[in-house]
């Protein structure tokens, strides 16, 4: 039986369902949605030349891949591509296909170097490696049992401090975008970003259809955000912390804390019981904050690189 491989059809609701379903049965750790797939084709910058690819049998979706530049990283010919195949159809070169197709893609426009996440497991390391991707950096996938964790009490914030939701800044999301910007630029990352541009925030980030205003909790210092707690959700109980960060000039007083523990309350007081999320593991202090509420690492992932030319 013939591989094929092709961009994902946008109008085509077979194509959805089989991309979300193989990313699913893939990697199972990380929360997709049509609406999140349609989403991320519609809302992509121009420069990112993003793209979905599908592979093919008889069909059938079998395997994945998310490929994009990264446009708003300061050093100019950095690209991902992330690679997924359903398991009961690896061996049959849709992998192999996917990731010839992602790379030619990202050569074309100016890729040197190339990005890829792969699951921390024989075989995806294998495959990986025999591709001349060479393995970097290490993440986590951390999961709590929402229903049942013993949550540490709530806290009135610290003096000067007052807790809101991103619903409050629903008519004038730039504070925050200017407090996700500085927190982001400070996470753990192969590749440096400068975000800048706030309307390309405002359609990737703020109208993703998996983002929860009232559950993402922001603390508020001298009227503006200075840590915040970013709550997805999606179906069957399922929360996701999208980002929690602080603000470089309030960090150590706590605030992640307290806002992510705010977030997870009135997570679960809304019925959501599995509560997800993900950690660079040379995030030392976020993993330590997570550990404290009763994360527990389920799963990790290898940042692999290859160099092209």
């Amino acid at each position: 039986m013939t591989v094929i491989v092709r961009d994902l059809r946008p109008g085509a609701a077979a194509d959805i369902r089989g991309f979300v379903r193989v990313r699913h049965l893939a990697l199972p750790y990380v929360y997709f949605s049509p609406a999140s797939v349609l989403h991320g084709l519609t809302s992509a910058h121009p420069a990112a030349h993003a793209r979905k690819l599908v592979a093919v049998i008889d069909g059938e979706v079998v395997g994945t891949a998310q490929v994009s530049l990264a446009h708003d990283s300061p050093e100019p010919g950095q690209g991902a591509l992330n690679v997924y195949v359903d398991p009961a159809h690896t061996g049959r070169g849709a992998g192999t296909l996917l990731v010839r197709a992602a790379e030619e893609h990202l050569a074309a426009h100016g890729a040197t170097k190339l990005f890829a996440w792969v699951l921390d497991e024989p075989g995806h390391r294998a495959f990986a490696e025999r591709r001349g991707y060479r393995a970097g950096r290490s993440a986590h996938f951390l999961r709590l049992d929402l229903a049942k964790a013993a949550l540490p009490p709530l806290q009135d914030p610290p003096p000067g401090v007052e807790l809101r939701t991103a619903a409050d800044f629903a008519d004038d999301p730039r504070p925050l975008f200017a407090l996700d910007a500085e927190a982001g630029s400070d996470e753990p990352s192969d590749v440096a970003t400068e975000m800048s541009d706030y309307e390309a925030w405002v359609d990737e980030y703020w109208r993703h259809p998996h983002l929860n205003l009232d559950l993402t909790s922001v603390a508020v210092a001298d009227g503006r955000p200075v840590a915040f707690s970013v709550a997805h959700t999606g179906d069957a109980g399922r929360y996701d912390t999208g980002m929690t960060g602080t603000a470089r000039a309030h960090r150590g007083r706590g605030l992640a804390k307290l806002v992510k523990n705010d977030s997870l309350h009135r997570a679960r007081a809304a019925g959501y019981t599995q509560a997800h999320t993900g950690n660079d593991a040379g995030n030392g202090p976020m993993l330590a904050v997570n550990r404290w509420f009763g994360y527990e690492i389920c799963a990790s992932e290898v940042r692999y690189v290859r160099e092209l030319g």
